[in-house]
């Protein structure tokens, strides 16, 4: 009825189509905007998402939800984020490296997770634990791809930063080899209630897995930690989606909206 109403023939002709509330649904719920003024009735498990009323203002949220599933869907890559030619801003964020320089070798251990990250609890329950990390300033390089980096998608260098964290962490796989450059903000974010690269790591700890990473899995976080930044670097643009919805809602009730 809605999807008819705002313009939408046979909604179920096609999956793009078919798609479009769910997609929809998608960016208003990753809009910073929204989750802040919604906290309340999300924390009750019962968000309310405003529809747009023109099938316009629909089709360019949905185009920005799909952005956000394809950055939230592990299993896929994303150009630019990462495969391809990987963006400035993130191509400086989770490298691998050796303390000091100098070659990783996995057949050495270097890509073995002994940092603390995780142990067996009661039952043999994975629990998370501290793990290593330190704190500190962005150096003059990451600094500096990230002002490139924000330049190119619109946003000021102050807002970037913003974006991703004031400071950055250097998270430690052992006592030789760290992830760097994860911003404080890509490191504290949740999903679903959980640290998403903290939770990750609690299950790789060697004595848990029972054998070093291997350079895929080491990938792995770095891709994470890219797709999240990314998935913060869109802010501004789901905040003005959800403005745009908020402004122009849907006048349920009413016939003949503004299409």
């Amino acid at each position: 009825m809605y999807l008819q109403a705002i313009g939408v023939e046979n909604p179920d002709a096609d999956v793009e189509r078919a798609s479009l509330l769910w997609m929809h649904a998608l960016a208003i719920g990753y809009s910073p905007a929204y989750l802040k003024e919604n906290k309340d009735g999300i924390r009750q498990d019962w968000p309310r998402i405003p529809l747009p009323a023109s099938r316009e203002v629909l089709e360019g949220s949905a185009r920005l939800g799909h952005a956000v599933a394809a950055l939230l869907d592990i299993d896929g890559s994303v150009k630019g984020v990462t495969s391809g030619a990987v963006r400035l801003e993130l191509r400086v964020i989770g490298p691998v490296e050796m303390i000091g320089g100098g070659r990783i070798d996995p057949g050495a251990g270097d890509l073995d997770l002994t940092a603390g990250w995780g142990h067996r609890g009661k039952g043999g329950v994975v629990m998370p634990a501290k793990g290593k990390i330190v704190r500190r300033d962005y150096d003059t390089e990451e600094l500096g791809a990230i002002r490139q980096g924000a330049a190119v998608l619109g946003l000021s260098d102050d807002e970037a930063i913003r974006l991703l964290g004031q400071t950055t962490y250097d998270v430690f796989l052992n006592g030789n080899v760290c992830w760097r450059n994860v911003p404080e903000n890509v490191w504290g974010f949740y999903i679903g209630g959980y640290q998403v690269i903290k939770k990750w790591l609690s299950y790789r700890e060697r004595e848990i897995l029972g054998r070093g990473l291997t350079t895929d899995e080491v990938r792995e976080v770095t891709g994470t930690a890219r797709r999240i930044a990314a998935i913060l670097l869109l802010g501004p643009s789901l905040d003005k989606n959800y403005e745009a919805v908020k402004i122009s809602p849907y006048p349920w009730g009413k016939e003949n909206p503004a299409k």
